[in-house]
């Protein structure tokens, strides 16, 4: 019976995928059609922390922060703070649902005319894969993002305080030992995604395509809840506008710190 769920989930999880990058693909395609002549190159730096702290056997509690730069580290891109509560659905399933602070700031050749705050509920469903040293994760999360309009007039009964956004996320991981054929305490590791977001329902300008991440890191396990990684993020982010794009090359470094409250 197990080897049967366990086969039904990777059937699942592979048209889920290659789905995905279809749709990437058409919409990478009528995108990037658009923008290619109306790109900025730009150089940033994401710092993070991230913890899923489990509180019993079924729950847990998801934090983290991003303290998101522009020009490597110099000046401001964005501050982002997460959290949210953690069902752990199964061995290989984790199910979460929360709220995100975001507070977005002018940077870049394309900078909004000044910074913006946006309150984000968002809903996310990770499944695990393990075949042979590649560990697998798939990311499916929703979001409904409530974004300030800085272009609002003040008082005025015809323009909102904030504007609503609807947006779903795909990413595909990859994480590989180096030093050892499990991951295991003390391993080198070579990590991987590519995540894809997609805006859908009314306002979403002309893209229907809103991010591409595609990131390639080294990381260090010191145990199964402790691991530090470092690597390159080629983030590029399409306009609503249809016309601008950003291509931003990005040195990430991530902390992810789990503590395990159910022990005394």
């Amino acid at each position: 019976m197990e080897t049967t769920t366990f086969s039904t989930h990777s059937r699942l999880l592979k048209k889920l995928f290659f789905a995905s990058l279809i749709i990437f693909g058409l919409a990478y395609t009528n995108n990037d059609l658009k923008a290619q002549n109306n790109t900025a190159t730009q150089y940033n730096g994401w710092y993070m922390y991230f913890g899923n702290h489990r509180i019993s056997d079924d729950l847990g509690i998801h934090t983290e922060y991003q303290w998101r730069r522009s020009d490597w580290i110099k000046d401001w891109q964005q501050s982002l703070l997460r959290f949210g509560l953690d069902w752990y659905a199964a061995d290989n399933m984790m199910v979460t649902a929360g709220y995100g602070w975001i507070k977005s700031f002018p940077y870049g050749e394309q900078p909004i005319p000044e910074s913006a705050n946006e309150h984000r509920i968002w809903q996310q469903l990770i499944l695990n894969q393990k075949t042979g040293r590649l560990n697998f994760q798939h990311r499916f999360r929703t979001e409904q993002r409530f974004i300030e309009n800085i272009n609002a007039v003040p008082f005025s009964a015809n323009d909102d305080e904030y504007i609503y956004r609807n947006r779903a996320r795909y990413r595909f991981f990859l994480a590989v030992p180096l030093t050892s054929s499990e991951m295991e305490d003390n391993t080198l590791f070579a990590a991987f995604y590519e995540e894809v977001f997609l805006g859908f329902g009314k306002g979403i300008g002309a893209n229907t395509l809103d991010q591409n991440r595609l990131y390639l890191a080294l990381g260090w396990r010191f145990n199964k809840d402790c691991n530090v990684q470092l690597g390159y993020l080629n983030h590029y982010v399409f306009k609503s506008d249809g016309i601008r794009s950003e291509q931003n090359h990005t040195l990430q470094m991530a902390l992810f710190y789990n503590i395990d409250f159910r022990k005394g």
